[in-house]
C-alpha cells in the first residue's frame, strides 16, 4: 500500500510567500500572549479587590445608583427626545430644502450661517447633537456645515450662554 503525503501549508507555497507566512504565525503568536496577559491581569485585579471592605461596597452601590440616574435622567430626558427630533428631521425636512440651504451648491455665507444659527437655536448637549448631524448629513449637507452645525448646538445655545452668565459673569456671558 501506497503511504499518503500530505505537505504542510509551508511547503506547498512559493518561496515568496513563507516570509510572510511566519510573520502571520510570529503576529498571532503576539496576539495570544497580549490577551492571556490581560485576562491574567484582570483575574488579578478581580481576586485582589475588597469586596468585604464597607467602603468598596459603598462605592460600587454609588456607581450602580449613578449608572441608574444617568439612565434614567439623561437617557430618557435627552437623547430619545433628540432621536425623535432626528426622525422628525428627516421625515418633514425634504432633501432639497437641506441642500438648498446646507447642500455643496449653496452659498458657504448661507449654509454656515443657516447651520450655526440652526444649533444656536437647539438646546442640546454634546452627545444629542450627535443624532441630529448625522440626520442632516445624510440628507445631503455639507460636510462643513453639518460640522457647524455641531459645534454650535452645545456650544452657542441660549440656555449655555445664561448658564455661563450666571455662573461666571456677565461679561463672559456676552463674549459666548
Amino acid at each position: 500500500m501506497k503511504a499518503v503525503h500530505t505537505a504542510s501549508a509551508s511547503q506547498t507555497l512559493s518561496p515568496g510567500w513563507r516570509p510572510l507566512l511566519q510573520n502571520f504565525k510570529k503576529s498571532l503568536a503576539r496576539w495570544e500572549w497580549q490577551w492571556l496577559t490581560i485576562l491574567l491581569g484582570g483575574f488579578l485585579v478581580i481576586y485582589y479587590l475588597p469586596v468585604d471592605s464597607a467602603r468598596f461596597q459603598g462605592a460600587v452601590m454609588e456607581s450602580i445608583y449613578l449608572a441608574t440616574w444617568y439612565a434614567q435622567e439623561h437617557v430618557i430626558l435627552c437623547l430619545v427626545p433628540a432621536f425623535f427630533i432626528a426622525g422628525g428631521v428627516a421625515s418633514f425636512v425634504s432633501q432639497a430644502s437641506v441642500m438648498k440651504y446646507l447642500g455643496a451648491n449653496a452659498p458657504k455665507v448661507l449654509a454656515y450661517g443657516v447651520a450655526s444659527t440652526s444649533g444656536t437655536i437647539l438646546a442640546v448637549c454634546s452627545c444629542t447633537i450627535l443624532p441630529l448631524f448625522s440626520g442632516i448629513y445624510r440628507m445631503g449637507a455639507g460636510l462643513g456645515p453639518a460640522i457647524a452645525f455641531l459645534y454650535s448646538g452645545p456650544a452657542i445655545n441660549v440656555l449655555a450662554i445664561i448658564l455661563t452668565a450666571s455662573v461666571l459673569g456677565p461679561q463672559l456671558g456676552i463674549a459666548r
